[in-house]
């Protein structure tokens, strides 16, 4: 149970990379498309900012705090986005999957759904994770909606829990799998793919 370990994680539409440097530039192609960074209840950065993005989570990576992964879409073979595990702790052997964004080409494709199976199976089967936790803000209603159909419960609301950007009071949303539920939510990811696959 390696929690420092960053490795490729390969599905049929898409790999997980480990982060690096060499993907700045096709991440900046990714985020300007729709302008995803605009949207006040997110913490989605600019391309501007997109190197010192990239700097911070390979920081938190070599600090042992983040294991960071550029999404590629296998089909067009270029990267859609970015992902996490992050608050990790090992002791108990908990972590979440955040700091998570695609471009709008990407959305409703499956990708989203077979990288977060991707990054389930490696958090319940490899690394023995007694609990997955997701976090989004309160307003983010389609973060919400995506993290419920993966099969995620709601723990609760944290009220007042962080500021944003522009000085706005953030309510964090807190939904989790537990290491029990993983067999049924992996099933359900599953035929989620099927219908994906066959749909196309």
């Amino acid at each position: 149970m390696d929690f420092t370990a960053l490795p490729t994680l390969t599905g049929q539409r898409v790999t997980l990379e480990p982060l690096s440097a060499d993907h700045v530039e096709e991440l900046k192609v990714a985020v300007a498309e729709g302008e995803l960074w605009r949207a006040w209840y997110t913490g989605i950065p600019s391309p501007d900012g997109m190197a010192a993005e990239v700097a911070r989570r390979l920081a938190l990576f070599a600090a042992g705090q983040m294991l960071p992964w550029a999404i590629r879409d296998n089909a067009r073979g270029t990267v859609v986005g970015m992902t996490t595990f992050m608050n990790i702790t090992p002791q108990h052997r908990h972590l979440e999957i955040g700091s998570t964004w695609l471009a709008p080409s990407a959305q409703r494709t499956g990708i989203n759904t077979e990288a977060k199976l991707l990054l389930l199976r490696h958090a319940f089967e490899a690394l023995d994770c007694i609990a997955v936790e997701f976090r989004t803000h309160f307003h983010n209603r389609q973060s919400r909606a995506a993290i419920i159909a993966l099969g995620a419960k709601q723990d609760g609301v944290l009220r007042n829990h962080q500021l944003g950007r522009d000085g706005t009071l953030r309510d964090t949303v807190v939904f989790s799998i537990i290491q029990g539920e993983w067999p049924t939510v992996r099933l359900g990811l599953t035929e989620r793919l099927t219908r994906h696959a066959s749909a196309r």
